[in-house]
């Protein structure tokens, strides 16, 4: 029996207990719970009718039951249910708390918590390691009353390891399985905090992008992700990548949900200083849950990208789906420029030619050393002694099996020098003269594609995006839609994503895993 299934039954074992000492059943509630949105959450809290204890304990059952299949989480809290009684207590004596106070959320593998629980990455190279402190985004959601119930799995480093690991595995967790179609993918990274939020085995979660990771997880598990704009959230405590592109954003199953979230967790940190200084501009004074508006489209004006997005998709009904879903912002109030094209945009996506690859690649060593340099404790202490431990441990690992050329090739690299700065400002004119010419020429608010495939445009420049569920293909596969803006456009997006997502009620359940 793996580690976290362990863990789960020894906690479940005493909510059933606890729960036959005070002759109620644990999951009489369970129907109200199942694809319950944090307002409604919070409206049981209020009448009485929820316990943030039983919500984790419903949560836990949850996990018990589907991870063994899906594997979408590595470890649950020892003090989850702790944390949810103290919540409770405090909810009595005062009624006039944070949305997210009481709620349970699962974090991707990678955001640091000074807790019980590891963060690894999904290597055993970092398993048992001790961090200084919570990663700034965990400390936000603590403050609120959030209830940290465990972390998610995700493809181990980023899939930044190798080109042969498939997108959905990690050593610490195996493969993880899509919910919808069997044979579908789950996408990376942050596969497990989509996964779980899709399944109903967590309220919310977090998880991180650099290129695609949260926007492709939740395209394809008909759910909401929300990428902001590079600095919006501290990277701070967050296992790295690249600080040009590196980014923290909700995942959730609608879009007030990660609405609620983004409000909790953006905000300047002296240990991410310069992104947060620069982005705190962008942060409108009441917050985002104003701009949660189902007139949100009326006057908007969206550019459509088609070539080469739509491509695969052609032979199925998605294609016909999203035309009607054009349709539909229109009549929605919205102006549709269709038809547009991003220069280079060829270039753009493709990570060898665009510079991407190369600066990451650089600045994955620079990162992930000083980040393994300050933990209390690590087994390991720099790239090269992750390569080291890959090999050392193959079965583990799986090395011989999956390598790690690309560890090996970013440990080659000697820091950030002319090769590397050629390559940042490649990519910052390809976005200028790209995406950044088309939005302003054209004075569009966000542009529109289906799919997650558009995300390369956004990564490599820092801009935000969010998919919405749009639908699901004649296998079951679902496919979301793509809004993306330029820097500091979250009103904007969450303003048409939330009108567009209010008029489609588009997201359904996993059938297999609806109720366990």
């Amino acid at each position: 029996m793996g580690t976290v299934q362990l863990s789960v039954l020894v906690v479940l074992v005493t909510v059933l207990l606890r729960g036959l000492v005070n002759g109620i059943d644990c999951w009489d509630w369970q129907l109200s719970i199942n694809e319950a949105s944090i307002e409604d959450i919070q409206e049981a809290f209020a009448r009485k009718e929820l316990t943030s204890t039983q919500l984790v304990d419903y949560y836990l059952h949850r996990i018990h039951a589907l991870n063994p299949v899906l594997r979408a989480v590595l470890e649950v809290n020892p003090d989850a249910r702790d944390q949810a009684e103290k919540a409770d207590l405090e909810r009595q004596e005062d009624q006039d708390r944070s949305s997210l106070h009481g709620i349970p959320v699962l974090l991707k593998d990678s955001i640091n918590t000074k807790d019980k629980l590891n963060t690894t990455a999904g290597s055993y190279a970092l398993l048992g390691s001790k961090v200084a402190r919570d990663a700034h985004v965990v400390a936000r959601l603590r403050d609120a009353g959030a209830i940290i119930l465990g972390k998610a799995s995700q493809s181990e480093w980023y899939g930044i390891r190798t080109t042969a690991m498939p997108e959905s595995w990690c050593a610490r967790g195996g493969l993880a399985r899509n919910p919808y179609v069997e044979s579908g993918s789950p996408c990376g990274s942050s596969y497990g905090s989509a996964i779980t939020v899709a399944t109903n085995m967590i309220t919310i979660s977090l998880g991180t992008e650099t290129d695609g990771s949260i926007i492709c997880p939740a395209d394809h598990n008909s759910v909401v992700g929300l990428k902001p704009t590079v600095g919006l959230t501290s990277r701070a405590g967050v296992i790295p990548i690249s600080s040009r592109q590196d980014t923290i954003g909700p995942i959730c199953r609608t879009v007030s949900d990660a609405v609620h979230v983004l409000d909790v967790i953006v905000g300047f940190d002296p240990r991410d200083y310069e992104a947060t200084k620069s982005a705190t501009k962008f942060i409108p004074p009441n917050g985002y849950k104003q701009f949660l508006k189902k007139e949100g489209l009326k006057g908007k004006k969206l550019g459509v990208l088609r070539n080469p997005f739509l491509n695969p998709y052609n032979g199925s009904n998605a294609i016909s789906i999203f035309e009607n879903h054009l349709n539909l912002l229109r009549q929605r109030g919205a102006i549709v420029i269709d038809n547009l094209e991003i220069e280079n945009l060829s270039i753009i996506l493709n990570p060898l030619q665009s510079g991407e690859m190369k600066a990451i690649l650089a600045e994955f060593k620079l990162s992930i050393n000083n980040y393994l340099q300050e933990l209390i404790y690590s087994p390991v202490r720099s790239l090269a002694e992750i390569i080291e431990f890959n090999i050392n441990h193959p079965d583990l690992e799986k090395t011989n099996e999956y390598g790690q050329d690309n560890l090996i090739t970013s440990e080659m690299t000697r820091g950030i020098g002319q090769d590397e700065i050629k390559a940042v400002k490649l990519m910052e004119q390809l976005s200028q003269k790209g995406f950044e010419k088309l939005m302003k020429e054209n004075q569009l608010d966000a542009l529109v594609t289906l799919g997650a495939n558009a995300s390369p445009v956004l990564a490599i420049g820092g801009y935000p995006a969010i998919t919405v569920p749009g639908g699901y293909d004649s296998y079951g596969m679902p496919f979301g839609i793509f809004f993306g803006g330029l820097k500091g456009t979250e009103p904007k997006l969450i303003e048409i994503a939330y009108d567009f997502e209010q008029a489609t009620k588009a997201r359904k359940p996993p059938p297999r895993f609806s109720m366990t």
